[in-house]
């Protein structure tokens, strides 16, 4: 199962069909880790309550660019307040505060991070574009 993930992550970081920009987005952010230079711009179209489109663009490690590669499929089509708790407990999973897996089960393929929670080194790597979106959907609301 982890050889899974591994793969899933290193897919993600290296062919990131994510990595782009979206025409006219609705609501755009930044996200900076200074600890390791990783910058990444979110950007997010939104149909109602609904997250339409979702793109980055940016550079960082491999933890990092699939991290957000990955949220970005975990979220779209979502509301916002889907979104939100999807968030939250991808944080609390890496912080090791929720470790129940049918908890974990809503965040999909992101689960794939769980382990990342044993790597302090590349906590902040994985929580960079999830912090980010977090603050950009508290722009929205």
């Amino acid at each position: 199962m982890e050889d899974i993930y591994n793969d899933l992550i290193m897919e993600h970081s290296m062919n990131s069909y994510n990595r782009k920009e979206l025409e006219n987005p609705d609501y755009e952010e930044m996200g900076h880790n200074p600890n390791c230079g990783d910058e990444i711009k979110l950007e997010l179209k939104l149909n109602g309550d609904k997250i339409e489109d979702m793109a980055f663009t940016g550079h960082g490690c491999a933890i990092s660019i699939s991290s957000t590669s990955i949220m970005i499929d975990t979220l779209k089509g979502k509301t916002i307040q889907e979104a939100k708790e999807i968030i939250e407990t991808f944080i609390q999973m890496i912080k090791r505060e929720i470790t129940d897996e049918k908890e974990l089960k809503k965040l999909e393929d992101a689960i794939a991070f769980k382990n990342v929670a044993n790597m302090p080194a590349r906590v902040k790597c994985a929580l960079l574009a999830w912090h980010t979106m977090e603050d950009l959907l508290g722009d929205v609301s």
